[in-house]
């Protein structure tokens, strides 16, 4: 995840309007309601990550539960969220960056010119730490994370020191009562939380992953949506009172504080950087297990399934992928679509296939428990609720979506129609291919036990 990335940009996506007095969804009620969303989902995931140490999470999950031809559709799901979210948080990076560089007072020509190699730099640093072990990247993204977000609270909390006179947590609470604002707002906070369950593809590598994985998807999605909620209402309040330039500016929460002071400004600038590239770290990792899992087991190409023989890392599904995900935050900027339309597409078209992935892994719950004999009445209605809570935010965005001709929502069913057409060639053309998914994660002796497994 990146809360602190994620605190200082995706609410202003939210509500770019919020200082002008236009229209939208609130912003307290849109991060409570994804919060307690993703809260459920953790719970439905929780009772399978304490059963399975899985290397590729949710799509092995819904192998175990809905059957075979399901999870190709869940793994294809979330390979496709977790790419667009990789996307935009190279994005990302070239812009805060960029950003960076015109309130340290450098005279940019073009910003989009100087965006170009930090995308290009950013992606290969990536490939580097990822490829070099997944200990080395995930302390590094831890300790990226904690900085950026001590960076984030001792600004914000200058900010409002001085701008305290103008705070009125009225207009905080209020709602328009448009349903349909909310549903797709809370489609967009939910790339917020995106990650969450990412510890699920950590099963084969992680210490005790009965203990640890369950535990981090928890506690993960509970505290970050704190995080969430105090960011948003701090935002909330700033952004109301900021001139009509900066909610309109790509980069609305460094223009706020360059107001003040740029020096300021360019520290936030640096940390929303870094906290979207530790995010693009962590995206790719989760994405390249699912791909590794798949390559194993001969639903994907089998060269994504090779290792580096001296890390043990996916080193191929990161060398193929990586490319690709690349290129789209390149040809955003190329194209000339301003940074945060581009950001607003990648984030709510990922959030569509993080949203169907856990639809499909939370419905699956009381089936995988089922078959090892522990279904209970409890884990049918946690199931039902949370896949009902899924499916009514996915519904009303997709029918905005259509309503105003925008794509997102034809490009994700077709996404899901491909990995159904897909499934089908396997179950009717290679149905021994079909049949091994699933079975490359299985629970080892050692998994359960300290030590060296018994003979």
């Amino acid at each position: 995840m990146a809360p602190a990335g994620a605190m200082s940009v995706i609410p202003a996506l939210i509500f770019p309007g919020l200082a002008l007095g236009t229209s939208g969804p609130n912003l307290l009620l849109t991060f409570g309601a994804a919060m307690t969303v993703m809260v459920m989902v953790s719970f439905c995931l929780r009772p399978m990550a304490k059963r399975m140490a899985a290397v590729s999470g949710l799509y092995s999950y819904t192998a175990k539960g809905f059957g075979q031809r399901t999870a190709i559709s869940t793994g294809w799901s979330a390979v496709f969220g977790y790419a667009l979210v990789a996307m935009a948080s190279l994005l990302v990076v070239g812009t805060y960056l960029a950003e960076m560089l015109i309130n340290l007072g450098v005279h940019l020509v073009d910003p989009k010119i100087v965006s170009l190699p930090i995308v290009l730099t950013a992606a290969v640093a990536a490939c580097f730490l990822m490829v070099r072990g997944i200990r080395v990247s995930a302390w590094f993204t831890v300790l990226v994370e904690c900085t950026s977000i001590g960076l984030l609270t001792v600004l914000m909390i200058v900010y409002f020191a001085f701008h305290s006179p103008e705070v009125n947590l009225g207009p905080v609470f209020q709602w328009n009562g448009n349903l349909d604002l909310l549903s797709v707002g809370i489609v967009i906070a939910v790339s917020a939380f995106v990650g969450f369950e990412s510890p699920t593809t950590l099963g084969g590598e992680a210490q005790k992953p009965f203990v640890s994985v369950p535990r981090a998807i928890t506690w993960t999605a509970v505290l970050a949506g704190v995080l969430y909620l105090l960011a948003a209402t701090a935002q909330d309040l700033a952004l109301r009172n900021a001139p009509a330039s900066v909610t309109a500016s790509p980069t609305p929460l460094s223009d706020l504080f360059s107001q003040a002071s740029p020096a300021f400004a360019a520290v936030l600038d640096l940390g929303i950087a870094a906290s979207w590239f530790a995010c693009s770290i962590a995206s790719m990792n989760a994405l390249v297990r699912i791909l590794f899992c798949m390559g194993r087991e001969g639903v994907m190409p089998r060269l994504l399934g090779r290792a580096h023989p001296r890390f043990g890392t996916p080193s191929m599904a990161i060398m193929v992928t990586m490319p690709i995900v690349a290129f789209v935050p390149l040809a955003v900027i190329l194209s000339g679509a301003s940074p945060e339309q581009g950001l607003a597409n990648l984030f709510m078209l990922g959030a569509y296939g993080y949203l169907g992935s856990y639809l499909l892994a939370s419905a699956s719950l009381p089936f995988f428990l089922r078959r090892i004999g522990e279904g209970t009445y409890v884990n049918w209605a946690l199931a039902a609720v949370t896949c009902l809570a899924l499916g009514a935010v996915l519904w009303t965005a997709a029918g905005v979506s259509i309503r105003t001709s925008n794509m997102q929502a034809f490009i994700y069913g077709g996404v899901l129609l491909a990995s159904a057409v897909y499934a089908s060639f396997l179950h009717y053309r290679r149905p021994q291919t079909l049949a091994g998914v699933g079975i490359y994660d299985e629970t080892q002796e050692v998994d359960l036990f300290q030590g060296r497994p018994t003979q």
